[in-house]
């Protein structure tokens, strides 16, 4: 594109990654936050010329999206749909399926990706406008153009929320990954439960560090024993497989997590694993061993993830094969004292069996905290690539890095690094923008922003090598060389938290 050339100039020095913005879930915004100046973003075309539709630059065709089962039975289906040519069939079946809004058959079903993608353009140009995030409206719409491009070419892509719910409601939930804390009050493991349901209900997925809860082999204040942590998983799983993600036929996206300290984490490690034999036996008597089917769909726990937080001392303790003791959640004095070899071979045999529990690794976690002075990390979402405060949550989006290799087989940085800042900046004005499913508590009325970079959209293989690797390397694996990329200094990706006020923490960084 003509104005290449001055993108070029004007980003020199700058490093581009493909980053998650982070809002708090426990905030329903009213209205967006203040400018800080007056200014607005200047944003500069990169992949388009001005008049030009970028949906008018490609081929379209019509196409049948059919999906089938494991037994050949037809679970979905939708025919003369819009497609672009150069789109795969896998790509229609998802996109139709999933993200294609109202019932099939009816007048105001969608049937064209220029619906799907210009609702959720159109719906984020117009918060843009609102908020007056750009220098001019010559600027809002070179962005608006650049954004539509990346993704009908396939550039980006963001996560399932946004497809699932912008350009239908005021202020849609649009943020992926959360995490929700919970207290040891019936209040708030009841609160847990609608929060989480809420959260499946318009497409998203949570995680939650159950440790508060006490144990159940510890009395409650008015007599008897407490229920535990796991006896509540149940409730939270039987909620989470019969809330279809975001109105969908996936399953919802949930993880659970207990510290190794916690007097129940034996029961823990053990829930799914005696689940799993409670699905083999019905198998055994005929049951439907698929994933859908009657077996797994009699049993708990199958829909979440389940880790067992693990600290350096424990580690220390497994390698010198010492003891490890578990402590009362309420008095904190010492329950059960194990050998942490022993609980360390409990974690891996039942991960054998069924998948579960992993585990994360507290102290090194909370030693890569990018906020350190402001609470520990707890916990994380469902996937784990998202480790932050409770409470929280995670916008992703993705880059498809094979976009950006070009028909010499180099991988081209300007362009990459320019749909970095496209989809980020959206991802701005979908945060200041977006709903969250619990009331706005007095401490919380603006959104909390994470400057939160993860590398959601590097899933290609050998993506990290695209950045990393030598042109040997890059011969070896059959991957395009980068060509003329410098490393750069650690810079902010963009002007926007000069523009529109950073993260609070941020300014609170641990030395």
């Amino acid at each position: 594109m003509k104005e290449r050339a001055a993108f070029q100039a004007a980003s020199a020095g700058q490093q581009t990654v493909e980053t998650g913005g982070a809002a708090s879930s426990y905030v329903e915004v009213d209205k967006p936050r203040a400018k800080k100046t007056a200014a607005g973003l200047a944003f500069t075309r990169f992949f388009t010329e001005p008049g030009v539709d970028p949906f008018d630059e490609i081929e379209w065709e019509l196409r049948a999206a059919v999906i089938g089962n494991e037994r050949g039975e037809v679970v979905f289906e939708q025919r003369d749909v819009e497609i672009p040519k150069s789109w795969s069939q896998q790509a229609t079946n998802i996109v139709v399926s999933k993200y294609f809004r109202g019932q099939i058959g009816a007048p105001e079903r969608e049937h064209s990706v220029k619906q799907l993608i210009g609702r959720v353009v159109s719906t984020i140009t117009d918060w843009a406008r609102s908020n007056k995030y750009f220098a001019s409206e010559e600027d809002l719409l070179a962005f608006s153009a650049d954004l539509k491009h990346i993704l009908v070419y396939q550039k980006a892509a963001f996560n399932s929320p946004v497809w699932f719910n912008c350009g239908f409601e005021k202020a849609p939930q649009c943020s992926a990954c959360f995490i929700n804390s919970v207290q040891d009050t019936m209040d708030s493991i009841l609160s847990l439960a609608r929060t989480e349901g809420m959260l499946f209900k318009f497409g998203s997925g949570t995680g939650t560090n159950l440790s508060p809860i006490r144990s159940a082999r510890e009395f409650l204040a008015g007599g008897g024993t407490a229920s535990g942590p796991v006896s509540f998983m149940k409730g939270y799983d039987a909620f989470a497989g019969v809330i279809k993600s975001g109105g969908k036929t996936r399953r919802a996206a949930k993880m659970v997590i207990l510290d190794a300290d916690h007097p129940d984490v034996v029961d823990f490690i053990d829930s799914k694993l005696n689940e799993e034999k409670k699905a083999w036996a019905l198998i055994e008597q005929g049951y439907d061993p698929s994933f859908t089917g009657d077996a797994y769909g009699s049993v708990f726990f199958q829909n979440a993830n389940h880790s067992v937080r693990v600290t350096d001392e424990f580690m220390q303790d497994v390698v010198n094969d010492r003891t490890w003791t578990t402590h009362s959640v309420t008095t904190k004095e010492p329950v059960h004292t194990y050998k942490a070899k022993d609980l360390f071979r409990k974690m891996a045999d039942a991960a054998w069996v069924c998948g579960d529990p992993g585990i994360q690794y507290d102290t090194t976690i909370n030693d890569w905290h990018t906020s350190a002075n402001t609470a520990p990390i707890y916990a994380s979402n469902p996937c784990s690539e998202y480790m932050f405060l409770n409470d929280t949550a995670c916008n992703l989006a993705s880059l498809n890095l094979m976009k950006f290799v070009g028909a010499d087989g180099e991988f081209d940085v300007d362009a990459y690094r320019f749909a970095a800042k496209v989809t980020i900046t959206a991802q701005e004005i979908l945060v200041d923008n977006a709903s969250y499913p619990t009331p706005a508590r007095a401490r919380l009325r603006e959104p909390r922003r994470a400057a939160h970079v993860t590398r959601p959209g590097l899933r290609l293989p050998g993506g990290s090598q695209l950045r990393r690797g030598s042109h040997g390397d890059h011969a070896r694996r059959g991957l395009p060389p980068v060509r003329g990329h410098r490393p750069r200094p650690r810079r902010p990706l963009h002007r926007v938290p000069q523009e529109r006020e950073a993260f609070p923490a941020g300014h609170r960084q641990a030395p």
